[in-house]
């Protein structure tokens, strides 16, 4: 199949690879040159702009970091209006729920497939091809689209028609994310606060009462204080926060708890660590507490 693959972040190369490993004929494009050197040597065709590397494809996979990057790439730049007619486009990107909307009728009124397929997985998972994928879109191009799935994803969890669905699904399962992470730094700090490192009291809840991969994965670069390289940026999840919190506004949805984290991530892009892995939430919980205070 021919496929264009645009954003070849910590995610998007990974998944570019596995679509090049199954023997696609994949053409890729990112802002950062340097991104697209690894996939070359897989492979796979590299385009000097977006709107090239999208001219004769048959499916287009994009994974962008935010709203301004889906905008500026996808839509500013002419890259849906050089899609061929009846093309699909799935859009991996965690987006706020009005882009999705906006999405959705741009693509209708160029006569587009369109499946919102964003996913959960660090970027090991990706380049495994182990994703949860969540997609949404019609029936048609879910159909067209699902065998590439299936080479990015160890399992597609269908959203039903309406794309929109899917990018719900992933706003809220980042809040639950940050919320585990954001217990967990508080729950240590208390725990450091009377003697008990975080190593020992996440090993306990990781092998018992929270025996499961985001308190396990979290819980362990918390207790290695190992926020670098990220995974998963503290700036991206003050984003996807936001996206909670916006769309839970327009609903009128009190999230009490998306605040708190707001303002933990904040503070820790006050301090400069917007680079860090969002486990480093603890870092804001144990600085409160004053736990590396050398007074203490």
């Amino acid at each position: 199949m021919r496929i264009g693959f645009i954003g070849l972040g910590s995610m998007g190369a990974g998944m570019a690879g596995n679509l090049v490993k199954a023997g696609h004929d994949v053409t890729v494009w990112n802002r950062s040159p340097d991104a697209a050197a690894p996939l070359a040597e897989q492979g796979a065709a590299v385009a000097d702009t977006a709107v090239k590397a999208v001219a004769n494809v048959e499916v287009l996979h994009s994974m962008l970091a935010n709203d301004a990057a889906v905008r500026e790439v996808l839509l500013d730049s002419g890259v849906l209006d050089a899609l061929p007619k009846g093309a699909v486009h799935v859009n991996h990107a965690t987006i706020s729920v009005a882009l999705a909307r906006e999405l959705v009728a741009a693509h209708a009124d160029r006569g587009l497939g369109y499946v919102a397929a964003p996913v959960f997985g660090r970027p090991a998972v990706a380049a495994a091809g182990g994703l949860n994928i969540v997609a949404a879109g019609s029936p048609e191009a879910l159909a067209t689209v699902s065998p590439l799935l299936a080479l990015l994803g160890q399992k597609v969890w269908p959203m039903g028609d309406d794309p929109v669905r899917a990018n719900i699904v992933k706003i809220g399962g980042n809040f639950l994310i940050g919320a585990a992470i954001e217990s967990m730094a508080e729950a240590s700090a208390l725990t450091r606060a009377h003697g008990v490192s975080a190593k020992d009291f996440l090993e306990v809840m990781g092998g018992s009462l929270f025996a499961s991969p985001i308190y396990t994965i979290y819980g362990g670069l918390i207790a290695e204080e190992k926020y670098s390289p990220a995974g998963f940026k503290m700036s991206l999840g003050f984003k996807d926060i936001g996206l909670a919190r916006a769309a839970a506004e327009a609903e009128r949805v009190p999230m009490p708890f998306a605040s708190v984290m707001h303002d933990t991530l904040l503070e820790a892009l006050g301090a400069g660590d917007g680079d860090l892995d969002w486990a480093g939430m603890a870092r804001v919980a144990a600085a409160r507490a004053r736990l590396d205070d050398a007074k203490r």
